[in-house]
């Protein structure tokens, strides 16, 4: 994988990222049914099209109390580590969002629907995940690239393709955008989301190392949206003692879903 760049600051804000003064947060999810021991998950909250978080790539992110985290899977679907993924965050009644890559959602579309039978979110992480990223592509050819992406997890998802995302989240593959693509996923009402803070996974490390790593990045940060990949049998093995931890530690899992459409 390709590890992430840091973007500059955005050249200016666009006005669906305003509209974060107006999300939604509906009553709390469900209380996990026979184990009040569990994380599980505290809220849902509806991101409105066309949006940019995530304080390692703009100027904002989702507006999260303190002690609040949204988990976020890039890479995926991956045979064995994304099910034991999707075991540890059932036994926690916690829900997630899943980026993926959409040469890998064609080959397991049975983990997709898993997926999104558990609950969780499905959004997009390009084709390929070019490893020159899709700033160092032609316009029309990263264009492409996200358009097959999505097109290939819609496909896996549902059977069928659409107009528009059913759900439209997009991660660049690396951070790496360019103002020119951010501006075209912005009128079509795609969000694009960055991360507050990242395990390093693409980095080989023990899943003891890895929990020591990101829990004292939680703790400095104290909120935001995490970044894991479910590809790394490192994180696969470190996920159920990281849900404990968090638990432990006070913090609450908030599961972000697109908001439905004005009328």
């Amino acid at each position: 994988m390709t590890k992430p760049l840091r973007a500059g600051p955005a050249r200016r804000l666009c006005a669906a990222a305003m509209l974060l003064a107006a999300l939604v947060s509906p009553a709390a999810a469900a209380a996990c049914e026979g184990r009040p021991d569990a994380l599980g998950t505290s809220r849902v909250l509806e991101v409105p099209a066309g949006v940019r978080v995530g304080l390692k790539s703009f100027p904002q992110t989702l507006p999260l109390a303190e002690k609040e985290v949204v988990l976020t899977f890039d890479d995926g679907p991956w045979p064995t580590t994304t099910a034991a993924i999707l075991d540890a965050l059932k036994a926690e009644c916690v829900r997630a969002t899943f980026f993926l890559i959409g040469q890998n959602a064609r080959a397991r579309p049975a983990l997709v629907r898993r997926e999104i039978a558990e609950g969780h979110t499905v959004a997009h992480h390009s084709l390929t995940h070019p490893s020159a990223t899709l700033a160092k592509l032609s316009h029309g050819d990263a264009l492409a690239e996200i358009d097959r992406g999505i097109a290939a997890d819609e496909m896996a998802a549902y059977g069928s393709t659409a107009a528009a995302p059913r759900v439209p989240f997009f991660r660049f593959p690396g951070f790496a955008s360019t103002p020119a693509l951010l501006d075209d996923l912005g009128r079509r009402g795609i969000s694009v989301f960055g991360a507050d803070f990242w395990a390093s996974d693409w980095n080989p490390m023990t899943p003891d190392q890895q929990l020591a790593l990101v829990l004292g990045r939680l703790e400095a940060a104290g909120r935001g949206i995490v970044l894991f990949h479910d590809n790394k049998a490192q994180t696969a093995a470190m996920i159920p003692a990281f849900l404990r931890e968090m638990k432990a530690r006070g913090y609450k899992v908030v599961h972000m879903v697109p908001a439905a459409p004005a009328r």
